[in-house]
């Protein structure tokens, strides 16, 4: 338990200190990496089975959902989902934290053809959930494949190369480093994040990445809360997502806990969601772009952060039980919790097992990302004192 607030008339409010830049960073990092992790092994089941199949709620870290015969079972062999193993989204995140260390500033489209796209062609790594060394580009789904196909065999405008691709939340779960390196600009965020996302996906993919990466950086707003940031996520979304993620929050705001919220979430979602109610069998219109749709990851990992007053552990846990794609939703709700608390907010167990189970230093990307985050306030400070200078000049009288 946090530390109570000592101001008369608040002893029963907690007290959270204001962490700092790197601590933010860190939280969001490590804790999109835990909700990835405790998401994986029950992505795809509904709430009713995942209870059903773990004697109640998921309240940690569980084995894969068949147990030793993870190899073989299908749908989900040959990976090891679960036992603390991270998943895609994580593996896209760092990747996305490596180019941000070799370009030192912002980034757009041309960024993930020119170094993002070569990382998960060239360089093989470890990979948690096939147990061994191999390229990343081995481990992402076809969404994610078809940056190669697009960028590296099509050579397509990177700005146009998500036109497209099925559009899903696979550009959305890899864009907190987005809102981290703006950290306390969402609109610069959402506005970066559209760019970058510009080579991955399209319609309401592309624009949940741009608004996932203005609520990470809503969330490193010192005194933000989960409210503020949903109200700077519907200042800032345009169409479906806007309407999906006002209808959800609704609804989140009438519960304090997740278990009875479960059904009502997604009834809230189904009417913007084009998976359907199978969600391994997605239905005829799944997944294709609509000015009047959105994904359900996002605004569902938003409700949880409200759900939960943004405290890590009940925020995740939430997204976790929630099934479906859950573990992109507490990938998304982990790096919200985790940047508006800050690295404390993680329980230390479930890191800890995580970065053993997965061979990860889930702190090195984390440093990595705070030291670049302030090169580039420092040059976006002195891009913006020579355009005032400029304006001065020019606006000066005769």
């Amino acid at each position: 338990m946090p530390p109570l607030d000592p101001t008369p008339g608040a002893a029963a409010r907690p007290c959270h200190p204001t962490p700092t830049l790197t601590d933010r960073v860190t939280g969001s990092l490590v804790g999109a990496a835990v909700g990835d992790a405790l998401g994986g092994p029950v992505e795809g089941y509904s709430p009713d089975r995942i209870a059903e199949r773990h004697g109640g709620r998921v309240q940690g870290i569980v084995g894969p959902w068949n147990g030793d015969d993870w190899r073989t079972a299908r749908p989900i062999a040959p990976y090891h989902k679960g036992d603390g193993h991270i998943t895609d989204d994580t593996l896209m995140t760092h990747a996305l934290v490596r180019v941000y260390a070799t370009v030192r500033d912002h980034l757009d489209a041309y960024a993930v053809a020119d170094h993002l796209v070569p990382d998960l062609i060239t360089t093989p790594r470890w990979i948690p959930e096939l147990e061994a060394e191999a390229l990343p580009l081995q481990r992402v789904f076809l969404a994610e494949k078809w940056l190669v196909a697009r960028l590296h065999y099509g050579h397509v405008d990177p700005r146009e190369a998500g036109s497209g691709n099925i559009v899903n939340c696979g550009a959305a779960m890899y864009m907190a480093p987005v809102g981290l390196v703006n950290a306390a600009n969402p609109a610069g965020a959402y506005a970066e994040a559209l760019d970058v996302a510009g080579a991955h996906q399209s319609s309401y993919g592309r624009e949940a990445a741009g608004v996932f990466a203005a609520a990470v950086a809503a969330a490193c707003v010192p005194g933000a809360t989960p409210a503020a940031i949903v109200d700077t996520c519907l200042a800032l979304a345009k169409d479906g997502t806007r309407t999906a993620i006002e209808a959800v929050a609704e609804v989140a705001s009438a519960y304090d806990d997740f278990e009875p919220a479960l059904a009502p979430l997604r009834t809230a979602i189904a009417p913007f969601d084009t998976v359907g109610p199978d969600y391994r069998a997605p239905s005829l219109g799944a997944r294709r772009p609509s000015r009047l749709h959105a994904i359900e990851e996002l605004p569902i990992a938003l409700a949880m952060l409200l759900i939960a007053d943004g405290d890590y552990r009940h925020t995740v846990l939430g997204s976790v039980n929630y099934g479906r794609d859950c573990d992109s939703i507490a990938t998304m709700s982990g790096a919200l919790a985790g940047a508006l608390r800050g690295a404390a907010a993680v329980p230390e167990p479930w890191s800890t097992t995580v970065a053993e189970a997965s061979r990860l230093d889930l702190r090195a990307p984390a440093a990595i990302l705070a030291e670049v985050t302030r090169e580039v306030f420092a040059k976006d400070r002195t891009r913006r004192r020579a355009h005032e200078s400029a304006f001065t000049a020019l606006t000066a009288p005769e």
